[in-house]
């Protein structure tokens, strides 16, 4: 059970997906598959009043044309479970028992729905990972599941499913390779495809696999990690079986159960050996797991059971006629028997927690209970004591309290411990109105150390930073990891706020120092952040922030430095909060975000070539905001997705309007971040886009920074084939000023290279720039591939480039980024088609 002051307030995930009663199915499933939802809650004037989950997708006619144009509230289901948000989560747990229901609406004291919990949350986030780990996958695994052939559609897929009652099937996509569709890839799929498309074609695959020996623990923490719910069970090579959060909560609701029913029986057993004769007693007691003996009124041992002598060593030819004190311990003092035998002739009873000793000398914890017995006349005939070896429970509890407190790696205070520690801090500065400082403390480029020497390396390196960090700290001073890179230094008892500033240089150069990694030595910076108890904050949840907003200042402005909080800072935090949420909703909804489109053009004739589309927000609040504002937002806020998605489609769309008015659109270049380009579906994702908008080959292009292909060019090689199969141009953008490497260039299918900016703003003023563009385009020439000049903005600039081999230019000079509208007019109005 959990903790009685746990609410569904910790519980609930906020980010609730809503949406108002006329909104078509359509719309609802798309806004689901884009968020990873499982749910959809149908909101009118604030007041939840239905909900579409994954499973109701499957109960949706696809073999019809229109069925997910009709509105959603024809198919939520109705009323909505939901309670307010400071419910007891023990409370919450029975009652999904009594509903038999998967999701749960929060809500306010309005009544307006403020987050959702769902039954997985309440199975797997209550600490039942000693539980997991002691179960294997074949006890809770699904050994039936269910077998689809990759040619079935979809329609007859969702309907499948729903007659088996299971919610993921594995799919044949091929002789050689299984793919799965589960009830989240339903709701994508049915949103995005019709009803009649094979579902080999929409499966997800590769499949990750387990054993049947694998415990649940092991299992779940895969489903996390990699972000699916279902992992195929694979022995000797073969499918055997499948499981998924589903299979882990009846697993453990199943567990739930026989162990109620195993006490049940125990109870019902014991009840009925009271009613028998002494001779039933005494079998009973010998065969108990729990240690009893009986003494006489003067505490002289008169029988001890087989347990006993298991636990203690002795048998019961040498403890019978002596008294208990042969297993004394002499860990406790007189003091402590006294008071044990005051309480045991005042109330009859006593029951604690005593230290003993075996016979062979050894140690152990045992949980006593000693009952005085009394005759017909009211005085104590004997006593008995009941006592079991809790030595393990107490040494596990306390590595559970050590895993909940403390982190795993460095074994360093962990979040929850360093709220405990500051509230006391807090409160005993009160008390001495002394200061105390809270320092955020960050590696920076610690995700370069992971992508290039491992994740071994990158956790040697922690390990040795964090003794570092502690080597520079007073001994009353707390040392935490919050996770990742990041940890807080908490300093109590300042005698002035300038030793906080002082500690923060310190650190900042002891991080400075050469790390060995590997026998190889290896540098580092970090950003720390400071804020002050009292001046900046009262509680230590504001203290944490503040710090963390200072932190993210130096990063802001420049790295390897600190900053101590000031409240413009926090209004920054805020403002940028705020735009992300914006950001958040724009993306989603697709409003404010536009494309500009800045021309390529020939160099000799000046004529137009191609474009690349740029991305444009405009905030009612916030205004115009610059691409160097929000795409680095994007990529903080993992956006970056489903904003290239969104582009991409504006793109294309644009291309359908420009040939359906008659005009000749060029070629067009996309950038594409790194997590759009390696997404398991990009080259379907790009499939579906050409002909959702019916566009030729050769109108949609693509630029990779070299960055995407480091350390993947192998991998890379077939997603580019495959996106060259397609019609689809590739350029490399910003070449030469990242990781070049020349070689990988024979191997890909690319079409361009494109010239940073910063060569040709040096023309003629730097002979390493003109040195490199030579080269550049030299090789470009050999390998057959066109050049393209970013950022030429002068005349000279582009009489300058007419010494080398260089194709396209692109920059001011020719050309600034243009609204589609303005473009066409410009541009494509020139190239009319004839007849």
């Amino acid at each position: 059970m959990p903790p009685a002051h746990l609410t569904l307030e910790r519980l609930m995930h906020t980010g609730l997906l809503t949406c108002a009663p006329d909104t078509p199915l359509r719309e609802a499933a798309e806004r689901m598959a884009s968020r990873r939802c499982s749910s959809i809650v149908v909101v009118d004037n604030n007041r939840a009043v239905g909900i579409w989950t994954e499973r109701d997708s499957l109960r949706l006619d696809l073999t019809r044309a229109n069925s997910l144009d009709l509105p959603i509230r024809h198919a939520m289901s109705q009323p909505v479970h939901s309670l307010p948000g400071h419910t007891p989560l023990a409370e919450a747990e029975q009652w999904f028992r009594r509903h038999q229901c998967r999701h749960l609406v929060v809500v306010d004291e309005q009544g307006a729905p403020i987050g959702m919990v769902s039954q997985t949350d309440m199975a797997l986030k209550q600490g039942l990972e000693p539980y997991l780990s002691l179960r294997r996958i074949s006890e809770a695994m699904n050994d039936t599941p269910l077998l689809l052939p990759g040619t079935m559609s979809l329609a007859r897929a969702a309907a499948e499913l729903l007659r088996h009652d299971q919610d993921a099937a594995v799919v044949s996509c091929s002789p050689v390779q299984l793919g799965i569709i589960t009830e989240r890839d339903m709701v994508r799929c049915i949103a995005r495809h019709p009803g009649n498309t094979p579902i080999g074609e929409l499966a997800s695959r590769p499949l990750l696999s387990v054993g049947p020996d694998d415990s649940l623990l092991h299992a779940r923490d895969l489903l996390i990690d990699n972000r699916v719910r279902h992992l195929v069970v694979k022995e000797r090579n073969k499918v055997v079986g499948l499981v998924g959060f589903r299979e882990i909560i009846n697993g453990v609701e199943h567990r739930y159960l026989e162990q109620l029913q195993q006490a049940l029986a125990q109870r019902d057993q014991a009840l009925h050996s009271s009613r028998l004769n002494l001779q039933l007693a005494e079998r009973v007691i010998e065969a108990s797991l729990e240690s009893i003996v009986i003494t006489d009124a003067d505490n002289r041992i008169v029988f001890v059971n087989p347990s006993f002598t298991h636990t203690t060593g002795y048998s019961a030819e040498e403890v019978i006629g002596r008294t208990p004190a042969l297993l004394s311990s002499g860990r406790h003092d007189a003091a402590f028997y006294q008071a044990m035998w005051k309480t045991l002739h005042e109330q009859g009873y006593w029951r604690g927690e005593i230290w003993n000793r075996r016979k062979n000398g050894q140690l152990y914890l045992e949980l006593l209970t000693i009952t005085a017995i009394q005759d017909n006349d009211g005085n104590i005939s004997h006593f008995a004591a009941l006592f079991t070896d809790i030595t393990h429970i107490r040494e596990n509890e306390d590595k559970i309290r050590k895993l909940a407190y403390y982190d795993p790696l460095t074994g360093l205070p962990n979040r929850r411990l360093l709220e405990d520690r500051l509230e006391l801090a807090i409160r005993h500065a009160n008390r001495s109105q002394q200061h105390l400082a809270v320092i955020f403390l960050d590696l920076d480029h610690f995700k370069q150390v992971n992508d290039t020497l491992g994740h071994a390396a990158g956790d040697e390196l922690l390990l040795d930073v964090s003794r570092r960090i502690r080597g520079r700290l007073r001994e009353d001073d707390t040392l935490a990891r919050l996770g990742g890179d990041e940890f807080i230094v908490l300093l109590p008892e300042l005698s002035e706020p300038d030793e906080a500033s002082r500690v923060a240089r310190r650190l900042i150069d002891a991080i400075a120092e050469p790390f060995n990694i590997h026998d190889q030595p290896f540098r580092i910076g970090c950003s720390l952040g400071v804020s002050l108890y009292p001046d900046d904050a009262a509680s230590a949840e504001e203290l944490l922030h503040h710090a963390d907003a200072a932190m993210y200042q130096a990063k802001q402005e420049g790295r390897n430095d600190y900053r101590l909080f000031s409240h413009n800072m926090n209004r920054q935090q805020h403002q940028l909060l705020a735009m992300e949420t914006a950001l958040r909703y724009a993306v989603e909804s697709g409003e404010g975000l536009s494309v500009h489109y800045q021309p390529q053009v020939d160099r000799a004739t000046r004529t137009l070539a191609g474009a690349e589309a740029l991305a444009r927000w405009h905030h009612p609040d916030f205004g115009p905001v610059s691409p160097a504002e929000f795409i680095p937002l994007a990529e903080r806020a993992g956006l970056m997705v489903p904003l290239g998605l969104t582009l991409l489609h504006q793109v294309a769309a644009q291309q359908r309007r420009w040939l359906d008015r008659g005009l000749m659109p060029v070629p067009v270049s996309v950038n594409l971040s790194a997590q759009q380009f390696w997404q398991h579906n990009l080259l379907v994702q790009f499939r579906l886009l050409l002909a959702e908008h019916r566009l030729p080959a050769g109108l949609i292009g693509i630029e990779l920074t070299e960055s995407v292909l480091l350390d993947k060019q192998q991998q890379a090689i077939p997603l580019l084939y495959g996106l060259r199969e397609l019609g689809c141009t590739i350029a490399i953008d910003d070449f030469g000023t990242g990781y070049s490497s020349l070689s990988y260039l024979q191997d890909l299918p690319v079409n361009s290279l494109k010239i940073d900016r910063s060569f040709i703003q040096r023309l003629g003023e730097s002979r390493s720039s003109n040195a490199i563009l030579a080269a550049v385009a030299g090789l470009a020439r050999e390998l057959e591939f066109k050049v393209v000049a970013e950022g030429v903005e002068t005349e000279a600039q582009m009489q300058a480039l007419g010494r080398y081999p260089v194709d396209l230019v692109q920059g001011y000079l020719t050309g600034r980024p243009l609204p589609a509208e303005d473009f066409a007019r410009h541009w494509l109005s020139r190239v009319r088609c004839e007849g």
